[in-house]
């Protein structure tokens, strides 16, 4: 009876785990996967049909949208990593005894609605705002100069919006180094910049890798910020599902572009982490 129950303990303890996934997860993909290859309309409702047109209208008409959000997603993720990784390394190496201080005031303005915030942003980046307006009052920027509703604002507010799943597995990362593998590096005559590249980058690695994964994927999959800071030259693909699901209520091209979209992710995912090396990375980590 006691080797029964020692067999059974670890499936007991992800029983929880399993059932949430599986009831909040795997359930709805199964529904919106159905629902993607099904045919018809909200008045006369939808049968399964293997409607796989619903894939292939979506790439036709939407693939502008589709290219505009990885393109977006890749440049705020790079954003992040430029801004992220000299702020995760001063707080591991430069905090002292205040990293939990840092760390607190890095996450404080994100205990607001992430709605909120972006609403914020729009107050800052308008034409005759708190920024643009006084420089234009004064001459350093023409009238007409505007922020709001181009790429640059989308990106920006993408890129603010999900820094600190950035900054804090690149943080863990950094502060696993032994101080003692850069004093060994010293000690062999190796610069400041060739420590870094030749031993804290690499170290990093694991980091940044769970920091692209954490922020690339909701950066291009987001609607808000492309709602509120962008226009019509700026819509996402995200802004294009929620108005076939919400406005038009077409839901078997919302469906089949959302698994089109997910797809296209998990491609790029698969891709970075190839030639990433994830094994190598792994083995970073574990050394």
């Amino acid at each position: 009876m006691s080797r029964l129950r020692a067999a059974l303990t670890p499936y007991a303890l992800i029983f929880p785990g399993g059932l949430w996934l599986a009831i909040f997860f795997v359930v709805p993909m199964i529904v919106m996967l159905s629902l993607s290859l099904q045919s018809g309309s909200v008045e006369d409702g939808y049968a399964f049909t293997f409607n796989w047109h619903s894939y292939a209208d979506g790439l036709a008409n939407y693939h502008d949208q589709i290219i505009r959000s990885l393109l977006y997603g890749l440049a705020s993720t790079a954003l992040q990593i430029a801004i992220g990784f000299p702020v995760a390394y001063w707080i591991a190496f430069k905090g002292g005894s205040r990293k939990s201080v840092y760390l607190f005031l890095l996450l404080l303005p994100f205990l607001v609605s992430f709605v909120l915030r972006t609403i914020s942003w729009q107050f800052l980046l308008s034409d005759n705002g708190i920024l643009l307006g006084p420089l234009k009052d004064i001459g350093l920027l023409p009238d007409g100069f505007r922020v709001l509703a181009t790429p640059f604002a989308v990106i920006a507010g993408l890129a603010y919006n999900f820094l600190p799943f950035m900054v804090l597995p690149m943080y863990v990362a950094l502060e696993r180094i032994d101080p003692r593998v850069l004093e060994a590096a010293q000690d062999l005559y190796a610069s400041r910049f060739q420590t870094f590249l030749r031993v804290v980058l690499p170290l990093s690695l694991p980091g940044v890798f769970a920091g692209v994964l954490m922020t690339f994927v909701p950066a291009t999959s987001d609607y808000v910020n492309a709602s509120v800071l962008g226009g019509t030259n700026t819509t996402m693909i995200g802004n294009v599902i929620q108005n076939q699901y919400l406005v038009t209520q077409d839901y078997p091209t919302a469906s089949a572009l959302s698994f089109t979209l997910m797809a296209l992710l998990l491609v790029g995912i698969f891709v970075y982490a190839r030639a990433l090396g994830t094994e190598d990375v792994l083995e970073v980590a574990a050394r």
